[in-house]
């Protein structure tokens, strides 16, 4: 027996905001996204979901449909090559999307994965049931809504989003990303940096929605607590001001208007080499 599954990524404006899917069958199939990511991103987490839905089954062969070039390369081809350079590509550079390419290296160890490229939006019907689902998880994070994340693969224990997920929202602000060409190994081009808001915001969103201990500091502390749950609250928060008091030292200032009422959040965000972790936050009724 095999299990044949289809794995596809979305993403609304790349970066946007983003989903990724995986189907078996109509009864047996896993959606989600983030507020910001890459259409890459939402490739990657497709299949790392799919593999570790079916982690209890891991003897029985699981066959991937994809139509991205550049996670068919990355797995069966790179891979080797870039572990053994520590992780950087032929030309020396850092590989893009690293935490989730090492979670699915380790996922896909000791598995029988064969992968097999199928063309997009050409009526595969498993590939268009994922290309739908992964398109309508995006867009309901664009929506301010939470996504449908499918009833999952039988027997399996509900995954946990793990930090990686929180940490990919972020990654446009922090890496290159591939082109329009992501077949090929060395076609990354450069994204500016977003602007101080809208790069703590996305942040601040995945922090609160995925309670990411990787983005927190090791001191962090709080205050108060908020109406909404959690996922409502991070969808549902813009900005109000975004300042860097010092430097490796800012403060967000961001509402959120839902279906609770008004909840204000105010966080310090403290830089550590490359990245932000929240150091304090605080919540008040608008």
């Amino acid at each position: 027996m095999t299990i044949t599954a289809a794995a596809d990524g979305s993403a609304l404006g790349n970066p946007g905001p983003a989903g990724w899917a995986w189907v078996i069958d109509d009864t047996q199939w896993r959606a989600g996204g983030w507020p910001r990511a890459t259409n890459n991103q939402g490739e990657l987490m497709a299949v790392l979901d799919l593999l570790r839905e079916t982690a209890h089954v891991a003897s029985t062969p699981l066959h991937v449909l994809c139509d991205s070039q550049y996670v068919i390369n990355s797995v069966t081809k790179w891979m080797p090559g870039w572990k053994r350079k520590g992780w950087r590509k032929a030309d020396g550079k850092p590989v893009l999307n690293l935490e989730l390419l090492k979670e699915l290296d380790e996922a896909l160890r000791g598995r029988t994965v064969p992968f097999e490229w199928v063309k997009g939006h050409a009526g595969h019907p498993l590939n268009e049931a994922a290309d739908s689902r992964a398109r309508a998880a995006a867009t309901a994070f664009q929506n301010r809504s939470t996504p449908n994340e499918g009833p999952g693969f039988a027997g399996s224990a509900p995954t946990p989003t793990s930090a990686t997920q929180a940490a990919a929202l972020v990654a446009p602000a922090l890496t290159a990303q591939p082109s329009l060409f992501d077949g090929l190994e060395d076609s990354a081009e450069a994204e500016p940096a977003p602007p101080l808001a809208e790069l703590l915001l996305g942040l601040e969103r995945a922090q609160l929605r995925f309670d990411a201990t990787a983005l927190r500091h090791a001191d962090f502390t709080t205050l108060g607590a908020p109406q909404a749950a959690p996922a409502e609250l991070s969808t549902s928060l813009e900005p109000v001001s975004a300042n860097e008091l010092a430097p490796g030292l800012a403060q967000l200032i961001s509402r959120a208007n839902t279906t609770h009422g008004i909840d204000l959040v105010s966080s310090r965000w403290v830089r550590s080499g490359p990245d932000w972790r929240v150091r304090f936050r605080q919540f008040s009724v608008g």
